[in-house]
């Protein structure tokens, strides 16, 4: 079967984007989805991405990580899918999407910049010398002096199999305060099992875990990916965090398509 795509990226965080409305993809061929973000023998990317029909929204997101298998909230994705259904004009300037962890509402606020609602975080661990955050998808985060001389992919693996993640594992962020409202960050993510240039959850956690360290008392946070830049925002009330707005861009790459045996 033939299958239109696009190709969207955010802070160089990509993905291919498959509009199966008609629900005729095989979402359970995890090798096939795996080839097809390969980026020597597929399309390439950090993640694949089907919308469909919601009978509570505008639309549902269904998120894959490279390695094929199915995931939870994807940051970058989020955007990236609401700039895609604007596109195919499924929604308008805003809009309210369904994921596996819940709906989210996100909005254009200028031509280039998307706001996405993340959900509430109200529970936050100290786990060793990190920080442990669930904002969609489990983020350890380790502070660091400079997140230029981290080996990521050594460093990033060692948390994301160890203790006390093991086979479900965990995102591992390492952040670097540059001021109150700015940090560096570099991520490794599971799914991808590799540093990639940008995560929008783990900049939500990021920037949530320099808050509740008592490293800023800013409740807006620009924070530096290898990718760009992305800005996150919050409330904060008796150690819990709501209102939570993950804003940055999302643009698109090229469109395509490929066959299914």
């Amino acid at each position: 079967m033939n299958f239109q795509f696009d190709k969207y990226q955010g802070v160089g965080n990509d993905f291919i984007i498959v509009d199966d409305r008609n629900e005729n993809f095989p979402e359970k061929e995890i090798s096939m989805i795996k080839k097809l973000c390969d980026r020597n023998f597929g399309i390439g990317a950090d993640g694949f991405i089907l919308l469909r029909d919601s009978e509570e929204s505008d639309f549902k997101m269904l998120y894959f990580n490279s390695d094929g298998n199915p995931s939870t909230l994807c940051g970058n994705g989020s955007r990236c899918v609401f700039a895609f259904a604007k596109k195919h004009q499924i929604v308008g300037n805003q809009g309210i999407f369904e994921t596996s962890v819940g709906k989210h509402k996100a909005a254009f606020t200028s031509d280039s910049l998307i706001c996405v609602e993340i959900s509430n975080v109200l529970e936050i661990e100290r786990r060793g010398s990190g920080i442990f955050i669930d904002t969609g998808s489990p983020h350890h985060i380790e502070f660091v002096k400079d997140v230029s001389a981290v080996n990521v992919l050594e460093q990033g693996a060692a948390i994301r199999y160890g203790a006390p993640y093991f086979k479900a594992g965990s995102n591992a962020n390492f952040v670097e305060k540059i001021n109150q409202k700015e940090l560096n960050i570099r991520t490794y993510e599971r799914g991808v099992e590799n540093e990639t240039l940008a995560c929008g959850t783990g900049a939500v956690a990021a920037a949530i875990a320099i808050h509740f360290s008592g490293l800023t008392s800013s409740n807006i946070v620009n924070i530096n990916t290898l990718g760009g830049r992305l800005q996150v925002t919050f409330t904060h009330d008796l150690g819990k965090y709501k209102n939570i707005q993950l804003i940055g861009p999302a643009s698109f790459v090229f469109s395509g398509n490929f066959k299914t045996e």
